[in-house]
Order: structure tokens, then sequence, then C-alpha cells
């Protein structure tokens, strides 16, 4: 009986001596992170201390948003790719998908979600909101009427808003950037 509660000490030793496990999410973030395909207008910033956070930044070539600077944070549940991850616009903006507290309208980060999608999914997703603004899914209805109703006024808003102006209530961030710094 001796014999059996060493060895056990001694496998319970040998195990504390390995080093922890990778968890599955982990693993398969690290696999679709190594396999991105990054253009020239979006940049991924890794958190030095976790890979399960990360920022993007989408600096939008053309359309309503071009010469525009956008940051999100990127959070990756344990439960990943079964959950999406949890994406948050940390700028206020004038957008039809995105509200003024940063919460994001994209159908893949919800009910849309498949564990085959992966972190280039949510990229492209962030892109085409800024390409093709959908405002029949809107979290910002003020932004959404506004393009359905009056397109003009509303390329005007977002010019404005992406100044850092006030409209409405809402004091919006200065997003623009100089074409020098833009790549």
């Amino acid at each position: 009986m001796r014999k059996i509660w060493d060895k056990k000490k001694t496998d319970v030793q040998a195990q504390k001596a390995q080093p922890p496990k990778e968890s599955p999410a982990k693993i398969r973030l690290q696999k679709d992170l190594s396999e991105l395909e990054i253009s020239k207008d979006m940049e991924i910033i890794a958190s030095p201390t976790n890979i399960m956070e990360f920022s993007v930044v989408y600096r939008p070539q053309e359309g309503y948003y071009s010469n525009g600077e956008f940051k999100f944070q990127v959070s990756v549940s344990h439960n990943y790719p079964h959950e999406p991850p949890k994406v948050h616009c940390v700028q206020t903006i004038f957008h039809p998908n995105i509200d003024t507290e940063g919460h994001i309208c994209l159908n893949i980060l919800r009910e849309e979600w498949k564990p085959v999608l992966n972190i280039q999914s949510v990229l492209f997703g962030l892109r085409m909101l800024f390409e093709a603004p959908n405002p029949e899914d809107p979290l910002n209805k003020e932004a959404a009427r506004l393009l359905i109703d009056n397109e003009p006024e509303f390329a005007r808003t977002v010019s404005s808003s992406m100044r850092g102006r006030m409209i409405g209530l809402v004091q919006y961030d200065r997003v623009l950037v100089s074409h020098s710094n833009y790549y």
C-alpha cells in the first residue's frame, strides 16, 4: 500500500513540474491569428500579457468613413470558437450599426456565429460595416434614419462627427487621421 501512495505522490509532483496545458480556445485562437491575412488598412495590436485580448485598428480607404481610424477591443472567451469574440468600439462614432457606447450590431457576433467562423471572419465583418453600413439593423436609430431618409445629410453628419464635433447631445471622438500618418 505504501508503494501506491509513494507512486501517487511522485505522479502529483511530476504533474506540477509540467507546464500548464494550453486551453483549446487559446490553441484555436493562436491558429486563427497565425493564419490572418491582414490588409494595409487594418492593424492588430496584441496584448503583451494575454493572447485572448487584442485591439484592431481599421482605417477605411473609401466611403463615408474614409480617412478615419477606428479602434476596437476584442476579447475572446475560453469557450471560443463555440462563442463569438466580444468586440467593442472604443471611440464614440456616428454609425448606424455602432451605438455611442461602442456596442456593435454585426450578425456574426451574435446569432449567426458558428464555430467554423474565425477572427478573419470578424475582421471582414468589421470592414463591411464601414463599406456598407446597414440601416435595416441599427443600434443607432438616428444614424440609420438619416442614412435612409437623407443620404447627403448622413454623409455630412459622419464627416462632422469624425472631426470630433458635438451632434445633438453627443460629443463624438476625433477619428480623422492625416494622410501622412495614414499608411
